[in-house]
């Protein structure tokens, strides 16, 4: 045999023995996710401010624009315009009844006067009886417009009460019509700029955690009993030419239902026509990226 035949096919097949090897160093294979999130307006209005753009990291409740609040502002200060108004009309009890409690104790003093009359024969009873029966009369005079006047104290706490919880729901409004971000990430795309109108359930932007990152990989039915949640495992991130950096993925969860292989797939064991989800929590450093492919192996 030639020798350079012999150095090719040795060649060659050292090249199949090492791919073959390197092809099953893994125990499933799968693509990065993140937790994306699709932000929606809370509001109805004109975008005044939203000055975001794709690629920012954005920090979670930081106020990124607005959409416009005259309208809120305005019926805001309409409500708070009537509260004022109806409490002008509250009723002060004390000073209301104060003149039939003075009645009550001028009676009521004129009555031991009488009684200490009587007792020396110098007032007869039946005035003793008068002064007792008009200090009844004031009495109830009092206990009535005392009711009156608490019950219209009343309904108007009420209308009082309406009003501030109107005012609170447009508080709410101003505050939802502040856009922000809901999670800490980085801004994936942008729906809307500023100028234009907004309706509640708008499209702004799509932002994703991409410093906590999602390995969702496919395991066979035999590869079940060697993995379970919360277990620590190895990433491989696959950059390409042969680059391959590793990290530590903990298994957050496992499917409980089969589902085909997907195309795009390759599982330990390919001949497999049945496979089951894992997604592995994996923290970025920088530089995992969305639909990046990548590898995990179980720990031994």
């Amino acid at each position: 045999m030639n020798k350079s035949v012999f150095y090719f096919s040795f060649l060659a097949t050292l090249l199949l023995f090492s791919c073959v090897k390197q092809k099953g160093h893994y125990d499933a294979s799968g693509a990065f996710e993140a937790t994306e999130v699709m932000v929606s307006a809370q509001a109805a209005g004109q975008i005044l401010q939203f000055s975001i753009t794709e690629g920012q990291v954005l920090d979670a409740n930081r106020p990124l624009g607005y959409i416009d609040t005259i309208q809120l502002h305005l019926k805001k200060e309409q409500l708070r315009a009537s509260m004022q108004a109806v409490n002008s009309r509250t009723y002060n009890v004390s000073l209301q009844i104060a003149s039939l409690k003075q009645q009550i104790a001028k009676q009521e003093t004129e009555l031991a006067r009488f009684q200490k009359l009587l007792q020396s024969n110098a007032a007869t009873q039946k005035q003793v009886d008068d002064i007792q029966s008009s200090i009844d009369v004031l009495q109830k005079q009092l206990a009535a417009q005392t009711e009156s006047l608490q019950k219209g104290n009343s309904s108007l706490s009420s209308e009082i009460n309406v009003l501030q919880i109107q005012i609170e729901q447009i508080e709410d409004l101003i505050a939802k019509s502040i856009i922000v971000s809901p999670i800490n990430g980085t801004v994936l795309a942008k729906y809307a700029e500023p100028g234009e109108l907004a309706a509640q359930g708008k499209l702004l932007f799509k932002i994703a955690d991409t410093e906590n990152m999602f390995l969702r990989a496919y395991i066979t039915a035999d590869q079940l009993t060697k993995m379970k949640s919360d277990q620590k495992v190895k990433v491989f991130a696959d950059f390409g030419k042969s680059e391959m950096r590793e990290y530590q993925g903990v298994i957050m969860w496992i499917s409980d239902k089969a589902e085909f292989t997907p195309r795009t797939i390759l599982t330990k064991n390919e001949r497999a026509n049945l496979v089951y989800a894992v997604k592995v929590a994996v923290k970025n450093d920088g530089y995992l990226k969305i639909g990046m492919y990548g590898e995990m192996k179980v720990k031994n």
